[in-house]
């Protein structure tokens, strides 16, 4: 298993990165996904592709979208294993009356905040991080 798993150890070394770009949420049909198109994520479900692109990358590809966010990176390599971390994060934020869609990769979590929030975000991370060292 490789990554932080000590929800501390997580919270007290939460760095959060704004990535530049506007994200959007899309959806095609299974086989559907346009060749050139160059999601950050692609998650397959029953009733189609899931995918978060850019807003403009949507656009340029006639995609309808919904919730445009910007994107923050927590800059710790969290385990997939690890209990508790996007709970606390989430739940932070939710006191702030936002809404917020995390992914998991594999090295690193992302939350897609609503664009125009961004800094509220990064403020709130920025005092977890600080009440928990």
């Amino acid at each position: 298993m490789s990554g932080e798993t000590s929800l501390d150890a997580l919270l007290r070394t939460l760095k959060a990165i704004l990535v530049d770009d506007v994200y959007v949420f899309a959806t095609v049909p299974e086989g559907a996904v346009p060749a050139m198109l160059s999601p950050r994520m692609m998650f397959r479900e029953a009733e189609g592709v899931t995918l978060i692109l850019t807003r403009d990358e949507a656009i340029a590809h006639g995609l309808p979208f919904e919730f445009p966010s910007r994107m923050i990176t927590l800059d710790i390599h969290s385990s997939l294993e690890a209990v508790g971390f996007m709970a606390r994060i989430a739940t932070e934020l939710a006191r702030e009356g936002m809404g917020v869609n995390p992914v998991a990769g594999f090295y690193h979590d992302h939350l897609f905040v609503p664009e125009g929030r961004e800094q509220d975000a990064l403020r709130i991370l920025k005092r977890i991080a600080e009440d928990s060292a």
